[in-house]
């Protein structure tokens, strides 16, 4: 039986769409309801309680919008508001994918030695990496690195241009990530400069594709619930704060025809 109901996915901003771009490739026949915050981004500098009434907000609203599950694609979210997450979407029986855990269990069984991760402060503040990397497999070394200069970079605009490559080139130059065998990008934003990670390193450092991993977490719950689509499917943007940019790459991932819609929440 055919389940049409759409998948609910949230960023801070335009970041969440590497996501939604990896669901619709993994699961074409799945509707989406996308939010980007883009009003209050970046969430890495905000303090834990204001990213969670954020997240809960978003949350709610996709709820009402009778999403069969919600797809949290914000690492800093995922950090700080996955517990307050679940609690609302428990009480109307609907799966949440945060795009750690299944990325964090992926690389634990794999062949990692030494294993870096670059995100937003609010993320490695909470260590929520490398407790969950180490909760699978303890024996693997762990250096998360906070590069907070990456999201407004992106935001406008300026990936895969000199000043995203000369932040890049600063930022993995830090001694932390010295002898790293693989790294995690731990912000949903950062598959956009892929491209000058990977140069940097020479392809001697696996780059860990996390939107790829989370789009297979959420193929797996929706096919061992029974819930997925073959209908053809609808995509539907909101966000808060309308930027070039957004619809720059919404339309790039998604076509011309899609639409924005302006949606403040309190």
């Amino acid at each position: 039986m055919s389940d049409s109901r759409p998948i609910g996915v949230f960023d801070s901003g335009v970041g969440g769409l590497t996501v939604a771009r990896e669901i619709k490739n993994v699961l074409p026949h799945e509707s989406i309801i996308y939010f980007g915050d883009s009003k209050h981004l970046p969430y890495g500098n905000k303090s834990p309680e204001v990213i969670q009434q954020y997240s809960q907000n978003i949350t709610q609203f996709l709820i009402q919008q009778n999403c069969k599950a919600i797809v949290i694609a914000c690492n800093t979210a995922s950090s700080n508001a996955l517990t307050q997450i679940n609690h609302l979407a428990e009480l109307h029986q609907i799966p949440v994918v945060d795009v750690i855990t299944p990325v964090a269990q992926k690389v634990a069984y794999g062949f990692h030695q030494k294993m870096g991760i670059i995100a937003t402060k609010a993320t490695v503040d909470s260590g929520i990496y490398k407790k969950r990397i180490r909760k699978f497999n303890r024996h693997i070394k762990v250096q998360e690195l906070a590069t907070p200069l990456l999201v407004p970079v992106i935001e406008e605009g300026f990936a895969q241009t000199e000043i995203s490559k000369s932040v890049v080139n600063i930022y993995l130059s830090n001694k932390k990530l010295e002898g790293i065998d693989s790294i995690i990008l731990g912000c949903t934003h950062y598959p956009l400069i892929q491209k000058e990670i990977s140069e940097f390193f020479n392809g001697k450092v696996q780059v860990i594709n996390s939107p790829f991993v989370v789009a297979h977490a959420l193929k797996d719950i929706l096919v061992k619930k029974n819930i997925l689509s073959d209908s053809i499917p609808e995509y539907h943007f909101y966000v808060s704060d309308i930027t070039k940019n957004f619809q720059k790459l919404a339309h790039k991932f998604f076509g011309k025809s899609i639409n924005l819609e302006l949606k403040l929440l309190h």
